[in-house]
């Protein structure tokens, strides 16, 4: 049964991809369909539309294989070597610049959002005693 319901969370999930998509090709717009579905997911999780809780585990699970999901692309590059030549040490420093910056900007917006956390419980705690 939970197996079912993960399937029908990851269709609904793809359905708003593929709605993002339509909206792409009917608007011709540059943004990738993706990136639209994305932000039709947020709105709708935003405006309550569409509960957490509704997608959860189907989210959760995957985000489990989500590395699984970047290897085609990654071995898709292979194909495009020649376009590297020369180039192969700059790309490698960019992609390391790039992924430490990633991490450094979610490590404080991560810790900035625990802080706000804790301080609107404590801030609960004090008014509710």
């Amino acid at each position: 049964m939970r197996s079912v319901k993960i399937c029908i969370q990851i269709a609904i999930l793809y359905l708003i991809y593929w709605v993002g998509t339509l909206i792409k090709g009917l608007l011709h717009t540059s943004i990738p369909g993706s990136i639209i579905g994305m932000i039709l997911l947020f709105l709708l999780l935003q405006t309550k539309m569409i509960k957490e809780k509704w997608l959860g585990e189907g989210a959760q699970f995957l985000l489990t294989y989500l590395a699984l999901l970047f290897v085609p692309a990654t071995v898709g590059i292979i194909d495009y070597l020649p376009y590297f030549n020369g180039g192969g040490i700059i790309t490698v420093a960019i992609v390391l610049v790039s992924t430490f910056l990633v991490m450094f900007i979610s490590g404080i917006v991560g810790e900035k959002m625990a802080t706000r956390k804790k301080q609107s419980k404590n801030m609960g705690e004090e008014y509710g005693a």
